[in-house]
């Protein structure tokens, strides 16, 4: 299909406000819409191994995946902005989470100079939302506007902070009925996660919230907790999380050589549950026709969620869309502060050597009595992890890795099963 700015505009227009003029124009402009998504794929898969490859060389423990922006999603975003379809700037984007937010202000410079050299690859924009806030959310991350083969890309950076705020309130949309990030829902549920997001900025700036502050957040987070536990809208409470999922998803994972697996997940708001998650080709016409198939399935009109994930790793994606995986806890729908706190501090003490042991050990199912030899640890499973004898004594430590004794094999301790889940996945 022969694509111009003007049909695609046309047929995002006509998506927004379901202006079709008959049967065979709205079968043209969605097919015209369908076709300039796919469009982004293939720019979208090849920056992305290209990130990949300058985060290897600049060695920092992160987490990457893609996603294709889904239909009812971009539908909302033209009509919020009252803008073009060829305006949007994130129908592909790239999400990398790092540890810190200083990490991300040297990856900004170092992704700049990288992108400098190349030649397909284009920088246009960088925004930056850590400061204050993208508006009366408290979204905060890094925004690096790309372009690759004409079409716009957009790459978040975040902290693991940031992400963990990001995650919070995308979770509770889930539960909520709401898309709380963009301005839906009751304005104490939204000014809850605005409050959430400073405090935890405050603490990425090295200082603690005050305690009026604490309570202040605790208390708004119990009005938020109300209001959504009395919204009709909040079906999820009795659904469950899914243990299994990532293990299934990894033994598909296993038999697929592709550097990149894209993923159609879909996600049921009625009940919180997925009820269906596939691994697609990488070709653009491969995965959008699948992506495209699976919405028609799964209608936004009936409450699913179908999205379209691309990763090299599947646990990489767990980590970055977790919110897709299961709500873990529907007792509490919110965290308070504390506890917040509690959970980054938990995941921050795991330095990089302890969270390859972790994982190493995860993935080879070394759990309880399936032990595993130190040397074989140090001389195959884990060769290039520095200090691995003192990152050993430290997981021993913290209870998440068991041994008899101090030259003994070691595996990990099924007790800390949901922790260790929490801190590899």
């Amino acid at each position: 299909m022969a694509l111009t700015k003007n049909k695609i505009d046309r047929a995002g227009a006509a998506l927004a406000k379901e202006g079709f003029r008959n049967v065979e124009d709205m079968i043209e402009l969605e097919d015209a819409f369908d076709e300039y998504r796919k469009s982004h794929l293939e720019p979208l898969s090849k920056t992305t191994l290209e990130l990949q490859a300058w985060l290897n060389e600049y060695g920092h423990d992160y987490y990457i995946a893609q996603r294709l922006k889904r239909k009812p999603q971009i539908i909302r975003k033209l009509n919020r902005l009252s803008v073009r379809l060829t305006q949007l700037q994130d129908i592909g984007g790239c999400r990398i989470i790092v540890e810190k937010n200083e990490t991300v202000d040297q990856l900004v410079q170092f992704f700049r100079e990288k992108i400098g050299k190349t030649n397909e690859l284009k920088l246009t924009r960088i925004t930056d939302y850590r400061e204050k806030g993208r508006d009366i959310t408290g979204y905060r991350s890094v925004h690096l506007l790309l372009e690759r083969s004409g079409r716009k890309l957009e790459l978040q950076l975040r902290s693991r902070i940031q992400h963990y705020w990001a995650e919070s309130i995308e979770r509770t949309s889930v539960i909520y009925g709401h898309h709380l990030k963009e301005g839906e829902g009751d304005p104490v549920v939204i000014s809850y996660f605005q409050r959430l997001s400073d405090a935890f900025s405050e603490i990425e700036s090295g200082r603690n919230p005050a305690p009026r502050s604490r309570i202040e957040i605790n208390l708004a987070k119990q009005q938020a907790e109300n209001i959504i536990r009395e919204s009709t809208l909040a079906p999820a409470f009795d659904s469950h999380v899914n243990e299994d999922i990532i293990l299934t998803l990894t033994e598909k994972e296993k038999r697929s050589a592709s550097p990149i697996n894209n993923w159609i997940i879909v996600f049921d708001w009625n009940t919180g549950q997925f009820v269906s998650w596939d691994i697609v080709g990488r070709t653009p016409d491969e995965a959008i026709a699948a992506y495209v198939n699976y919405e028609n399935m799964f209608p936004v009109e009936k409450n699913f969620e179908v999205v379209l994930i691309g990763s090299s790793r599947v646990a990489t994606v767990r980590r970055t869309h977790s919110h897709y995986f299961g709500i873990e806890d529907y007792e509490k729908i919110l965290e308070n502060l504390d506890e917040s706190i509690q959970g980054l501090e938990s995941i921050g003490a795991i330095d990089v050597s302890g969270r390859q042991i972790l994982l190493k050990l995860y993935t080879k199912h070394f759990w309880g009595h399936k032990t595993v030899a130190l040397d074989t640890l140090r001389n195959h499973f884990c060769k290039g992890v520095t200090n691995l004898d003192a990152a050993i004594d430290k997981l021993v430590e913290r209870g998440l890795v068991q041994r008899e004794s101090a030259t003994g094999p070691v595996s990990l301790n099924i007790k800390a099963r949901a922790e260790i889940d929490r801190l590899v996945s």
